[in-house]
């Protein structure tokens, strides 16, 4: 039966149908908000999967491109891999959703969001999710929700929900915000240095709108939602808990009392076979649930050590970071290196810089459609001691690296005033706890280390959560989680920042949501650790950033040229950018504005590059030099192309500082010769000069007149010279025809096979 619910989302029409698509599915409904539309889905399998010991969701967010009127890129036309955008979108509707699922549910669920249609002021990202809760929520999937989400921005000071594209231009900051009616499940976002307590109100603003979304969810369940399934639980039988407990709990306490993770690890795998001898010893049934029935148990100590007693595994106290290190210029070929370490938890990253046509082009529903600065995570199996294949990047590489970049974008210098693509990429070596927070501030590290005049240096560190009541609201908040309290506390708030200000932030939680006070506690706790690893351990490895570039790096230079002259400086069909480059080896990328950057790790082939397509794009002066190419010799002189597509003609008075009887004993058509520039007349032809370049001989008088004309006048209608312009009978003129007889004959043209003209240019005659 169709049915149709309407609201308004920060002064848009949300509007709801049910019904009518997707009737197969557990749950669907079709979202309408502005012009943006998705068709959200989610299905369950009948039956639980076996041999899981997880609850199997899968979510996607498929992107397609009729959706924004465009043919997907490439040959093919058809839509392929998801892009970066989609999969974190993807991880966005994720997290908020999976702790409201029952921890013990294994039958297969996979959430589906159709991109139909986008307007760009209503982000359909923001309705996926809105979509997703309500196909659940109405489904018969069991569900501790609903939940709703929305985007918060910072526009010129003031907080704005779900702001438009013109708004999110300027915004500040944008957050990622989704929750229950009482609690606040995910947070992410990227922010330009702005300050905690800015960052706390945008959440708390956004959150009174969440929970009137969730109050409109619940009105629609009330209508139409569908009951619960009854489903097969795979909690551990209580027999099983207690023997596992009275036999190992003691062993246990003093197995995850280790500060190294490898003692840890094996103490904790030793306890595991022989917890399995003895549970078998009692039922040969208990075998199957003995992993599980460990795990338990250590999550309980790990717990109770912390909430009973205050104490960490590892000693700490719970405001305390491990041991911190950091290191840069380590590898010698690439262009900046840094190396982190906090604990156990050790990351790589090197950072490449290259010319402005190593952009990222991107092909996706928004307008973004290039990406200067890529930030790209790899976490190999060494990393946690685990025999692993190496694939290609997952959910979570992915999702990690981008994080990492949105950290690092707000300390960028612009383009115009560091005209390179970067590109960082972090490998994780040793991995104990928040690597993506790692790889931020080796980022950073590898960032100063290759002369990027980043802001400031940016940090990033992770605070993690017990929940010892959550209906009183009891909890402990701790820094810096090492890799068995993220896996076994409920939280995983990480924030990367600079001393002025916040970056970006990423919230995973186990739990049905974060109050306002963990929420406030978590950033100043976060706050504290960003400021002292700033502090005390990148500022005295690296204090500023490099004021050179490596040697191996490209060497960028700038000009700009006029408009109108891009096209003369590429030439048709490019041979005139081409024939530099192959001359000089450097990079060349021109812009539609006149803006043109040369690159190459050689200074001089980039200068001597720049100097050509400036020579080209504005007229050359009286008095310029250049090395130019003979092209070709007449009998009253050489011509010389001294840039691309620009000749002059050197006469053979000015070849050189002597008598010259043939222009072919100085020249030959190929030398490569200096010329400079003496004469342009009116008409725009230039007389060049060899002789001008070179050091007078001493004692030499020159038997041509000042200020004479050295370019022959030809008068085209009769092939011959032009009476008026000389004075045949004048002294000086007259010795020197007397001596070059030859020059009083009309100029001949050459001929081609064809009896053509075999001359170019001919305003240079």
């Amino acid at each position: 039966m169709e049915k149709i619910f309407q609201t308004e989302l920060a002064g848009r029409p949300f509007i709801v149908e049910t019904g009518r698509i997707a009737q197969f599915a557990n749950g669907s409904c079709l979202i309408r908000y502005g012009e943006t539309v998705i068709l959200s889905t989610i299905t369950a399998s009948p039956e639980p999967r076996q041999g899981v010991d997880y609850f199997p969701l899968s979510v996607d967010y498929e992107e397609k491109m009729y959706s924004v009127g465009k043919f997907p890129g490439g040959f093919i036309k058809r839509e392929g891999r998801p892009t970066e955008k989609a999969i974190l979108t993807s991880r966005v509707i994720d997290r908020p959703l999976r702790p409201l699922f029952p921890k013990d549910l294994r039958n297969s669920v996979a959430v589906n969001n159709l991109v139909l249609s986008v307007d760009q002021d209503c982000s359909p990202e923001i309705a996926a999710m809105i979509g997703t809760s309500i196909a659940t929520c109405i489904s018969d999937i069991p569900f501790n929700g609903p939940i709703a989400g929305v985007h918060v921005g910072l526009v010129d000071g003031e907080i704005v929900i779900n702001p438009d594209e013109k708004q999110r231009e300027t915004s500040e900051m944008i957050i990622t915000l989704a929750g229950t009616s009482k609690k606040v499940c995910m947070i992410e976002a990227n922010a330009n240095e702005v300050p905690d307590d800015k960052v706390f109100e945008g959440i708390v603003e956004g959150h009174k709108v969440i929970q009137e979304l969730c109050t409109f969810i619940n009105s629609i369940v009330a209508e139409i939602g569908k009951e619960k399934f009854a489903y097969e639980s795979n909690k551990l039988p209580e027999a099983v808990t207690a023997a596992t407990k009275d036999f190992a709990y003691e062993t246990m306490r003093n197995a995850v009392l280790a500060a190294d993770k490898s003692e840890r690890d094996a103490a904790v795998s030793e306890l595991l076979n022989e917890t399995k001898a003895h549970l078998v010893s009692i039922d040969p049934e208990w075998e199957a649930y003995t992993a599980d029935a460990i795990d338990q148990l250590e999550k309980f100590v790990v717990r109770e050590y912390l909430l009973n007693e205050q104490r960490r595994v590892d000693g700490r106290r719970l405001d305390e970071i491990r041991p911190l290190s950091a290191d840069v210029g380590l590898l010698p070929r690439v262009h900046g290196t840094g190396l982190f370490q906090r604990g156990q938890t050790q990351v790589l990253t090197t950072c490449t810089l290259g010319p402005l046509s190593k952009i990222q082009k991107l092909d996706g529903l928004d307008n973004e459609d290039e990406k200067r600065y890529m930030h790209h995570y790899n976490m190999p199996g060494y990393s946690t001691g685990e025999a692993k294949f190496a694939r290609s990047p997952g959910r979570r590489e992915i999702g990690h690296g981008a994080l990492a970049e949105r950290s690092l974008v707000p300390v960028l210098p612009s383009e115009d005033d560091f005209p390179y693509a970067i590109r960082c990429v972090s490998e994780v070596t040793m991995s104990n706890g928040s690597t993506s927070q790692g790889s931020v501030c080796a980022s950073t590290l590898a960032l100063m280390d290759a002369g990027v005049p980043i802001k400031r240096p940016v940090a990033g560190i992770s605070a993690g959560l017990i929940v010892k009541d959550a209906e009183a609201d009891d909890y402990m908040v701790f820094m810096d989680i090492q890799g068995i309290e993220d896996f076994f506390g409920d939280m995983d708030f990480k924030v990367a920042g600079t001393t002025e200000g916040i970056t970006s932030i990423q919230v995973d939680i186990k739990v049905d949501g974060l109050s306002h006070g963990i929420i406030r506690d978590a950033l100043a706790m976060t706050r504290k650790g960003r400021l002292q690893i700033i502090e005390d351990v990148i500022t005295p490895c690296i204090s500023e950033p490099r004021q050179e570039l490596s040697p191996y790096a490209p060497k960028i230079i700038q000009t700009v040229i006029p408009v109108d002259k891009i096209r003369e400086v590429i030439g048709a069909g490019g041979k005139v950018i081409n024939r530099i480059i192959e001359e000089t080896g450097v990079e060349i990328d021109i812009e539609d504005d006149g803006r043109v950057f040369v690159a190459s790790p050689n200074s001089a082939a980039a200068d001597k590059a720049l100097k050509m397509i400036e020579g080209i794009a504005h007229d050359p002066a009286v008095g310029q030099e250049f090395e130019g190419v003979v092209t070709r010799l007449m009998n009253f002189g050489a011509f010389v192309e001294f840039l691309p597509g620009k000749e002059g003609l050197v006469h053979i008075s000015k070849l050189a500082w002597r008598r010259v009887e043939r222009v072919e004993d100085v020249v030959k058509e190929g030398d490569t010769v200096k010329v400079k520039v003496l004469e342009i007349d009116s008409q725009g032809r230039i007389n060049l000069s060899i002789r001008d370049t070179q050091q007078k001989p001493e004692g030499f008088e020159d038997q041509r007149s000042e200020g004479s004309n050295d370019r022959p006048t030809v008068d085209r209608r009769r092939g011959g010279r032009n009476p008026r312009s000389h004075d045949r009978n004048s002294g000086p003129e007259r010795q020197e025809r007397s001596n070059a007889p030859e020059r009083n004959r009309p100029v001949q043209r050459e001929r081609d096979d064809n009896g053509s003209s075999g001359r170019r240019n001919e305003r240079h005659f």
